[in-house]
């Protein structure tokens, strides 16, 4: 990703309410934040609780001046939902990476009949100039025994697609849930790795 302007790097998490979007975001931005960049990361859009559209961008580089994502200008979108992915795309730049857990779920705008859930999101996002990578985040937490481990899996499948090495995050997601649900650590470890292989370039 050298040779952008100001090598600025541009993450765009998008998903719904419940999901880990922003536990994503937050650690993305540590990580960064840890390696000394200069790091901004806001939550542009939606709601916090279940079901509900949530958005986050995450910036680092030697000098960032704004937390949003000019639009166009997004290196990977890590969409946890397919439709949102299919939504957000739009953001993303010619050749970058979108990550998409093809997990769907149905958001309220759909459930009471204000939009059409789309037939095929994947595909859509697949017409444009980017590469991708899909898989079922729900369906690999489930084979570990544990659904909530699907926003680790997403920081698994954005790891080799940074700027620095996949250890640098790895650290962070475990350093978290030590403090916070320390015996969880060897699921999200597991679950980190799933991820990675998940997305393998």
């Amino acid at each position: 990703m050298s040779g952008k302007r100001n090598d600025i790097i541009n993450i765009l998490v998008c998903g719904v309410g419940g999901q880990g979007v922003m536990t994503a975001a937050e650690i993305l931005a540590q990580t960064a934040i840890s390696l000394g960049f200069d790091t901004k990361k806001t939550e542009v859009s939606g709601m916090s609780q279940r079901g509900g559209i949530v958005t986050s961008h995450v910036r680092f580089g030697e000098k960032v001046m704004s937390p949003s994502i000019p639009a166009g200008e997004a290196d990977i979108l890590i969409g946890f939902e397919p439709a949102e992915a299919m939504r957000a795309i739009g953001q993303l730049r010619p050749g970058g990476v979108a990550l998409v857990n093809t997990m769907r779920i149905t958001p309220p705008i759909v459930s009471v009949g204000i939009f059409d859930y789309p037939d095929d999101p994947v595909g859509e996002i697949r017409k444009n100039d980017c590469r991708v990578y899909d898989f079922d985040a729900g369906k690999i937490a489930e084979s570990l025994g544990e659904m909530r481990l699907g926003n680790t899996v997403m920081l698994g499948a954005v790891a080799d697609h940074l700027p620095f090495d996949a250890k640098y995050l790895h650290e962070q997601m475990i350093a978290r849930f030590k403090a916070r649900k320390p015996e969880l650590v060897a699921l999200n470890e597991q679950a980190f790795e799933a991820g990675r292989k998940a997305a393998a370039a």
